[in-house]
């Protein structure tokens, strides 16, 4: 029992007139269902596998039903999640050329169960084609492992960012966070207590992707609600307009338009949920019309370097690739 005048220090909100959980003792959790459906598309589709006989690849996430949230009590991190996928594959021989279908079903990732022995099971529509079943059956499996110990790894570090947080006694230890950049070298040293938030270093990316349309479709494809739901196969919200909101892909993505300029250029606020809290990127997309198709320029400054390689994979897998097979499907029903 604390003495009058005394109060227990595990309980104690540090000069917080806010209430700040401080020392993290109590309860608190985060939903990751959103967050981990996209994440777990982002890890599996795309995984290919390949020997001297055939080569497959996982195209689809066909099904994710469950649900993932993270807890903290007492500054530790308590974890649950338990998942049904369903995953579509398809390969082809390369002696005949022939081509074969089949699905990828994990019943049950759970913490119950260490990732090694998680049930995959693979199966292939009727017909010939057993090798590269066999193929998706041994290297296969193994890679889809590989993908969901990184999904775990990721709702264990990338996820949970921000929800241990200090303690005044951490918050005043000297903090010096050297990293070279671009041939600089970024130098953060303080002696006070870290602020609200500390900067962090960043990188810029360039890329540029060619598409088979007219320079005016390729900017509705991302000012206009309806086709880029169809092109993130999920619901949006889309003010496309200058101080607009937008959020895709289940809310992982989510910004502002800061500039617009019809069938010429696109400058967005852009973040990912599990970047560190109001974050932001500052996206711009140039699109170039040349003969017959549009060169779309993307830079992207205020990336976090932790992220880089992620952020890629979002641009080229989730939007360049989906845009052009929304294209073909559009150019087929037209």
């Amino acid at each position: 029992m604390a003495k009058w005048g005394q109060g227990d220090p595990r309980w104690i909100v540090e000069e917080r007139e806010d209430g700040t959980n401080v020392n993290n003792w109590h309860w608190t959790e985060r939903d990751a269902t959103s967050w981990s459906k996209g994440k777990l598309r982002e890890l599996l589709v795309g995984i290919a596998v390949e020997n001297e006989t055939g080569r497959c690849e996982v195209s689809e996430l066909k099904q994710v039903e469950g649900e993932a949230s993270c807890s903290s009590r007492k500054g530790k991190l308590i974890f649950f999640y338990e998942w049904n996928i369903k995953l579509g594959w398809k390969g082809i021989i390369k002696e005949s050329g022939a081509k074969h279908k089949g699905l990828i079903e994990i019943p049950n990732l759970s913490e119950e169960n260490e990732v090694d022995d998680t049930e995959v099971n693979v199966s292939k529509k009727k017909g010939d084609g057993d090798i590269l079943k066999d193929l998706m059956k041994t290297a296969g499996t193994a890679k889809v492992r590989e993908a969901l110990g990184d999904y775990l790894e990721a709702l264990k570090t990338e996820f949970t960012m921000g929800m241990i947080l200090p303690t005044k006694a951490m918050a005043t230890q000297e903090l010096t966070i050297k990293r070279k950049l671009n041939e600089n070298t970024l130098q953060i040293q303080t002696s006070s207590p870290v602020a609200l938030g500390v900067r962090i270093p960043t990188v810029a990316l360039h890329m540029t992707e060619l598409f088979d349309t007219a320079v005016e479709q390729l900017y509705r494809i991302f000012t206009v609600k309806d086709l880029v739901q169809k092109f993130s196969k999920s619901p949006a919200v889309l003010e496309a307009e200058k101080g607009g909101k937008f959020q895709m892909f289940d809310g992982n993505i989510t910004g502002e338009y800061i500039e617009l300029l019809t069938n010429k250029k696109i400058v967005m606020k852009w973040r990912c949920r599990n970047w560190p809290e109001e974050h932001y990127a500052t996206v711009a997309l140039n699109f170039v019309p040349t003969l017959g198709q549009t060169e779309l320029q993307l830079d992207c400054k205020g990336v976090p370097v932790c992220k880089e390689e992620n952020i890629k994979f979002c641009w080229q897998k989730q939007h360049f690739e989906e845009i052009k097979g929304l294209l073909q499907l559009t150019t087929l029903n037209g």
